[in-house]
C-alpha cells in the first residue's frame, strides 16, 4: 500500500504542475486587473484641512516659499561626504570638549571625563531650501534650512570617585533656519575671512538621554523641561543678532577688523517694569552687549523689589564696526533659584550714534528681537532711559574729522578726540613649569588695576598651550605701568583644593606703548627653568 501511494503521489506532482502552469498563465492574460485598494491620485490643493496640517511640517520650504531654492546636489554632495565630515567634526568636538571638561575635574569629586565612543552615525543633514541675499557688503549671506534625524553613538563616561557613570545620546534630531555669512570677501583661497552662523528662530532639538541603561527623558516633566532649556539656551547664545563667527583665515590674512573706539554707556533709570514675583515685585537688572564680540555681557547691579529702579551706572564698550555692530538691552529679573526671566529688551544700532556726540535714549522694551514672526503683544514691558556716546581712537577721529570738515573750538577737539586704547594680552604658552607634586595642571592669572583673569587649566603637563587673549579698556595710555602673569597648578581629585604658585612676571607696559607691540619670552621668577610666552598690544586706532 506504500508502494502504491508513493507512485500516485509522483503521478500526481508530475502532473498538477503543467496543468497549474498553464491555468494561471490563462487567469493572468484575460484577467481584469483592480485598482479599487488603491485611492485615485488627486491635487494636493483638494486635500483635506486636517491632512494638510499633518504633512506641513514635512514639505520642504521650497514648495512652501517661492523665495527658497532647492539644492538636491548639496544633498547627494554631503551624502557622499559625510563619513569624513564625521570625523572631522568629532576631532572638532573633542578638541573643544576637553578644556571644558577640564574644568568639571577636581570639582563633585569628579576624576574624569572623556568620550567613550563618538561618532555621528549613517545619517547625513539634509537641507530643504536656501534664500539666497543680496548686500552691498563684501559678503555672501545666505539662509539653508537644515534637518537632522540622525543615529549618533555618543558615550561620555564620568569617574566619579572610582565610579564609572555611562551617559549615552540617542536619536538625535534638529530642526533649524540659520543665516549664514561668509565675510569678508577676499582675493586670497578660499575667498572669504571667516563663516558668522546665526538662528532666525528658535532651533528644534529633541534627543533620548541614557544614564547606567535607562532612560532619563522618560522621567515626568524632565523631557519638557530639558527640550526648553536647551532651545533658550542656544538661542540666547546664537539667535540673530546674536552670532557664531568661526574664523577661516588668520587675522593678517583676512583683514579682520580691529577696535576703532568706545562706546560709553550710562543705564540710568527704568520705569513700569513688569511684576514677576509673588508679592508683585521684581529685582530687575541691565545686561549689555555688542552683536560680532565674544566678550562676556556687562551687567548692572540688582535693584531689589523695585518697578521703577534708578541706576546711573557708567559702562565702556569695544566698537569695532560702528556701521554694523548693534548694542543689546536685556532687562532680567533677578531669581535666587533656577533661571532669571526676561522682562524686556531692546537694540540700539551703532549707526544712529554720532561720533563723540551724546545721545538720549527713552525705549518702550519688548518681547524679544523676532518681531516679524511674533504677534505683536498688547502687555506693556516698560521703559529704559539711558545715554551713548561714540568715542573713536585719536587715528580714528582725526580721519571723521576730516571727512566731515567741521570746525570745531580747542577745547571741543579736545572732549572729541581720545586717548583711550585697547590693551590686548594673550597669553600662549609655557615651558618647564615645575611644582613640588608629580604632576601639574597649570593655569595662568592675568592682574592688572585690581582685575584678574585667567586662562583654562591643563591637566598633567609641563609645558602648556594655551593661546588665550584678554583684553582691557583704558582712557589714557598706561605709562609707567606694569602687568603681572601668575602661572599657577590646581590640584584634582580629593586634594582640589590645594593651588601652588609655579612662578610668576612682571611685564613693564612703557615699551608696549612706545612700539605698539611686544612679543617675548620671560623667565618666570620663583622658577627654576620655567618659561612663558606672552604677546601684549596697546591699540589706539
Amino acid at each position: 500500500m506504500g508502494f502504491f501511494g508513493s507512485v500516485l503521489g509522483i503521478l500526481g506532482f508530475a502532473i498538477g504542475i503543467p496543468i497549474g502552469l498553464v491555468v494561471g498563465f490563462f487567469v493572468f492574460v484575460y484577467s481584469q486587473p483592480s485598482h479599487e485598494e488603491y485611492p485615485p491620485a488627486r491635487p494636493l490643493v483638494e486635500t483635506s484641512i486636517t491632512l494638510l496640517l499633518d504633512l506641513l511640517p514635512d514639505i520642504p520650504l521650497w514648495m512652501k516659499n517661492p523665495d527658497y531654492e532647492r539644492v538636491d546636489w548639496f544633498n547627494r554632495f554631503l551624502s557622499y561626504m559625510w563619513p569624513y565630515l564625521d570625523k572631522a567634526i568629532c576631532e572638532i568636538i573633542k578638541s573643544s570638549a576637553q578644556p571644558i571638561f577640564a574644568d568639571y575635574i577636581g570639582t563633585f569629586c569628579i576624576e574624569s571625563i572623556e568620550f567613550e565612543t563618538l561618532s555621528l552615525g549613517s545619517l547625513p543633514p539634509t537641507v530643504h531650501g536656501v534664500k539666497f541675499y543680496e548686500t552691498n557688503e563684501k559678503e555672501l549671506l545666505f539662509e539653508p534650512s537644515v534637518k537632522w534625524a540622525g543615529n549618533p553613538n555618543i558615550v561620555l563616561v564620568v569617574k566619579l570617585m572610582s565610579l564609572r557613570i555611562k551617559v549615552q545620546l540617542v536619536d538625535l534630531q534638529i530642526f533649524a533656519i540659520m543665516r549664514v555669512a561668509l565675510k569678508p570677501l577676499l582675493p586670497t583661497f578660499p575667498c572669504f575671512g571667516a563663516v558668522v552662523v546665526s538662528l532666525m528662530e528658535k532651533p528644534h532639538v529633541d534627543f533620548g538621554l541614557k544614564v547606567l541603561g535607562g532612560d532619563l527623558m522618560s522621567i515626568p516633566g524632565l523631557y519638557r523641561y530639558v527640550q526648553e532649556t536647551i532651545k533658550r539656551q542656544v538661542s540666547s547664545m546664537y539667535h540673530w543678532p546674536q552670532v557664531l563667527e568661526i574664523p577661516i583665515l588668520d587675522a593678517s590674512t583676512a583683514s579682520v577688523k580691529k577696535p576703532v573706539g568706545l562706546l560709553h554707556v550710562n543705564i540710568i533709570r527704568a520705569r513700569n517694569l513688569l511684576k514677576k514675583d509673588l508679592l508683585g515685585t521684581s529685582d530687575p537688572y541691565v545686561k549689555l552687549s555688542l552683536t560680532g564680540e565674544k566678550l562676556p555681557a556687562k551687567k548692572t547691579t540688582i535693584k531689589k523689589r523695585n518697578l521703577n529702579p534708578e541706576w546711573n551706572e557708567h559702562f565702556k564698550l569695544i566698537v569695532k564696526d560702528p556701521i554694523s555692530q548693534v548694542l543689546q538691552l536685556e532687562v532680567f529679573d533677578w531669581d535666587k533659584v533656577g533661571g532669571h526671566d526676561r522682562l524686556g529688551m531692546q537694540m540700539i544700532p551703532l549707526k544712529k550714534i554720532n561720533p563723540g556726540e551724546k545721545k538720549v535714549f527713552n525705549l518702550d522694551l519688548i518681547k524679544n528681537s523676532n518681531i516679524v514672526m511674533d504677534v505683536p503683544e498688547k502687555k506693556q514691558r516698560g521703559r529704559l532711559e539711558l545715554d551713548l556716546r561714540y568715542v573713536p581712537f585719536r587715528d580714528e577721529s582725526l580721519k571723521y574729522r576730516n571727512d566731515v570738515q567741521d570746525e570745531k573750538s580747542s577745547e571741543d577737539d579736545d572732549e572729541f578726540l581720545s586717548n583711550a586704547g585697547l590693551l590686548s594680552v594673550a597669553i600662549q604658552s609655557a615651558k618647564d613649569v615645575e611644582g613640588k607634586k608629580k604632576y601639574t595642571n597649570p593655569y595662568a592669572l592675568v592682574l592688572f588695576r585690581g582685575e584678574k583673569k585667567r586662562t583654562k587649566m591643563l591637566r598633567k603637563t609641563r609645558d602648556p598651550r594655551w593661546n588665550e587673549e584678554f583684553q582691557f579698556t583704558l582712557e589714557e595710555p598706561p605709562l609707567k605701568e606694569s602687568i603681572r602673569v601668575e602661572v599657577m597648578s590646581k590640584g584634582t581629585g580629593f586634594h582640589f583644593r590645594s593651588k601652588e604658585e609655579l612662578g610668576h612676571v612682571d611685564i613693564n607696559l612703557d615699551d608696549v606703548v612706545a612700539n605698539g607691540r611686544i612679543n617675548q619670552k620671560y623667565h618666570l621668577i620663583n622658577s627654576r627653568n620655567g618659561v612663558i610666552h606672552v604677546e601684549i598690544r596697546w591699540t589706539t586706532g
